[in-house]
């Protein structure tokens, strides 16, 4: 991967048709991610000579979309992702985080901490299958893969 800044994401957005509501809690979350995704990331569609690129991320028919466009908002390439393979790890990504949360209530710090160490390798674990399930369509380190693996969670999501 490059820092060339034609190689990255100037813009996220999610397509949401599918979502009825967020809690305000979850909407952190996804403003969080998108946020620090935009500070730092490396991004390229394999094939392209580069944005910088904007991008919706989406769900339809159990597929992941990422609809690439340039920053002038003209459509550049789709990638469409099989979600069958990411299923596990999402559920267990979720019931770890709801684990967490439970234990940060009322737990020992040491549970606590143990916990925290599974929610991350499990985040880990979702971000290193994205990273392969990408490769040879778009090209992203590994940071970009664990902040786009967290806006897909947040699709997922449902207050």
């Amino acid at each position: 991967m490059t820092d060339d800044s034609r190689f990255r994401l100037t813009a996220v957005t999610l397509d949401e048709r599918t979502v009825v509501h967020r809690t305000r809690q979850i909407e952190q979350e996804r403003e969080i991610a998108i946020y620090d995704l935009l500070e730092g990331n490396n991004f390229r569609l394999v094939g392209s000579d580069g944005g910088p690129y904007r991008l919706i991320l989406g769900i339809e028919e159990n597929r992941m979309v990422f609809d690439i466009q340039l920053e002038d908002g003209s459509t550049h390439g789709k990638v469409m992702l099989s979600l069958t393979p990411f299923r596990s790890v999402i559920r267990d990504y979720f019931l770890i985080c709801d684990s967490y949360f439970k234990a940060i209530r009322n737990a020992p710090p040491s549970q606590i901490e143990a916990l925290d160490m599974a929610r991350r390798a499990s985040h880990n674990e979702g971000s290193t299958l994205l990273k392969e399930r990408l490769d040879g369509k778009i090209e992203v380190d590994f940071d970009t893969a664990r902040r786009l693996f967290t806006l897909i969670c947040v699709l997922h999501l449902k207050g």
